[in-house]
């Protein structure tokens, strides 16, 4: 086993390691949704396709299901540092690429959609790798007992330019143009690798085999490990399994949520947009709070378990209500408790496994609750065409059977044990008294 950078412990949460990498993500966020922005708006004034833009949202969400177990294996078996670095010389390349493209041949609109397909999926692919590194790197870079501020910090900025970037997106895309957002995400990608050089990520490295046949075949073997380790461990097998269904289950109350607003509160399309924003706004909150409550043990299982019972009873009980503020207020409350459950979870599964296998967890997390997404996708609309369109019934539903699925995840006691996992406390060897002269 060889490190990587000397293994201290950090002495504070705004270290320079963990700065320059907050720093990074951060900017290449606001960089990101600049690009997501123009793309979709590129493609409906350019093609005038709902078809184009969807399968440009499926090409850029199966990679990281697909992927998610080589990042992972990757992420463990070579320096987290430079993966994280040519993650991003590789996204600024595909968005560089594809900006010059719209610069040159603004008029070739079949070569551009091309252009498109092969960035999204780039990005997707550079999400894969890039994001089971960060998750395993970040409690090497922060002190244990700050790494629900450090998430939090993490999960707040990246919310924080989603909610930027959402409300600020139709007018940059009006004053500049795709081109110049595809620029500047460009930049965003090169800016993050450039920051990243200089961060310092402690790890230890397995000794790698010299022919490329026995690297493939112990790179195989890094992720049965990692899945033999999910499974073997029923508290965290259980949180996965849960994970998917819900994941499953919510899917319909989003894809629905333009004829939940239209069809059924019956006021304009400007409320979806408060509806988007309500449930920003709760989830920085959220992300705040669970940086700042300081919950640890049972109570933070106790609150987690709850919010996983209310979050869905919330999502039925809106196909109850008939007002638009009520129902927006409510999505408010719902981010909240997503954000909550999001920064604990991510700190819970970092803090209870080992460093040298953490990238394989997270990456095999990533596929296999995010597995159920596409399907869920798929199937919402037919769903909604079977019921003929009775999106009260499918939010009543589809709410109801999350919290009733979360109800009985309460009662299984390995599941409340690891949300309730607390790090052992290091053993102090006491000096020697010396004998009484």
């Amino acid at each position: 086993m060889m490190p990587e950078g000397p293994p201290r412990e950090p002495a504070k949460l705004l270290n320079r390691n963990f700065y320059l990498l907050w720093q990074g993500q951060s900017i290449n966020s606001l960089g990101n949704q600049a690009f997501d922005v123009a793309m979709l708006f590129w493609a409906k004034h350019s093609t005038g396709s709902a078809t184009l833009m969807g399968l440009m949202l499926t090409a850029a969400s199966l990679p990281a299901v697909l992927l998610g177990p080589i990042g992972g294996a990757l992420a463990d078996r070579y320096p987290r540092r430079t993966i994280l670095i040519l993650a991003d010389l590789f996204g600024a390349a595909a968005v560089l690429a594809l900006a010059g493209l719209v610069f040159a041949a603004p008029q070739r609109t079949s070569l551009i959609v091309a252009g498109l397909f092969l960035t999204c999926i780039s990005l997707a692919v550079v999400q894969a790798f890039f994001s089971p590194a960060a998750l395993a790197a970040l409690p090497d870079l922060v002190p244990r007992e700050r790494l629900s501020g450090a998430n939090s910090l993490l999960q707040l900025s990246a919310q924080f330019t989603l909610f930027v970037g959402q409300g600020l997106g139709g007018t940059l895309f009006r004053l500049l143009g795709a081109p110049l957002l595809f620029l500047a995400n460009g930049l965003s990608f090169l800016f993050a690798a450039a920051s990243n050089t200089l961060v310092t990520i402690p790890q230890r490295l397995p000794d790698r085999s010299s022919h490329w046949r026995e690297r493939l075949r112990e790179f195989r073997q890094d992720i049965a490990e990692g899945l033999r380790y999910i499974v073997g461990r029923s508290g965290l097998r259980d949180l996965v399994l849960l994970s998917a269904l819900l994941n499953f289950l919510a899917v319909p109350v989003i894809v629905l949520l333009p004829f939940y607003v239209e069809d059924h509160l019956r006021v304009t399309v400007d409320w979806y947009g408060f509806f988007l924003a309500s449930y920003g706004a709760g989830s920085m909150a959220g992300y705040l709070l669970a940086g700042t409550l300081g919950l640890k043990g049972r109570a933070r299982a106790r609150l987690m378990l709850t919010l996983m019972v209310l979050e869905p009873a919330g999502y039925a009980l809106l196909g109850l209500l008939r007002q638009a503020p009520p129902a927006v207020a409510l999505a408010g409350l719902g981010g909240v408790a997503n954000g909550i459950i999001d920064v604990y979870v991510t700190t819970i599964v970092q803090a209870s496994t080992p460093g040298e296998i953490r990238g394989r967890v997270f990456g095999l997390l990533a596929t296999i609750a995010g597995s159920t997404t596409p399907i869920a996708t798929g199937l919402a609309g037919v769903v909604a065409d079977l019921t003929g369109h009775n999106i009260p019934l499918i939010y009543v539903m589809s709410g109801g059977a999350m919290a009733a699925i979360s109800a009985v995840a309460w009662l299984r006691p390995r599941l409340r044990s690891f949300l309730a996992y607390e790090e052992p406390a290091e053993v102090v060897q006491a000096e020697p008294v010396p004998p009484p002269t």
